[in-house]
């Protein structure tokens, strides 16, 4: 399974295949015990906020007057989803996804797009991330970006 998912992932999470597409070659393609209906039942149930980290962007927001774009590799119908459930828009001015744009974190067209979407040059850009890779390729495009793992310090 491991080796069905690493070989379909990208070209689902770039939108070019339908989450059903990509169940078909990585999970379903046999039989299992468990439903599609469940197991979109119990893949969506994983999308829960970060409640701490959507306060520390609301209030840099407030504080600052900033915009924000939201950064995100994940499929058209997760990204969906968790647009709708978890009603990002109320703090969020634009949403850069992979599965719209047909690249992701850590490809340097993704943080072209956004600074295009976002009308800034790099250097007018704040990004605010977990992953260490992905920090360092901000960096590398110039943007000022912050690795942040820990809500104590904020």
């Amino acid at each position: 399974m491991e080796d069905r998912r690493g070989r379909n992932f990208a070209v689902h999470e770039d939108g070019r295949i339908t989450l059903e597409e990509y169940w078909d070659r990585v999970i379903f393609c046999q039989k299992r015990s468990f439903t599609r209906s469940q197991f979109r039942l119990f893949m969506f149930a994983q999308s829960k906020p970060y409640t701490r980290k959507i306060e520390m962007v609301c209030n840099l927001k407030a504080r600052h007057g900033l915009r924000i774009a939201v950064g995100s590799n994940e499929s058209r119908e997760v990204n969906a989803y968790r647009i709708h459930k978890l009603n990002p828009r109320a703090f969020v001015d634009s949403f850069i996804s992979s599965c719209f744009v047909h690249a992701g974190k850590p490809d340097m067209e993704m943080l072209r797009l956004a600074a295009d979407i976002a009308q800034a040059s790099p250097r007018e850009v704040l990004y605010i991330e977990n992953t260490p890779m992905f920090v360092r390729t901000a960096e590398g495009f110039g943007i000022r970006s912050i690795r942040h793992t820990d809500y104590k310090s904020t």
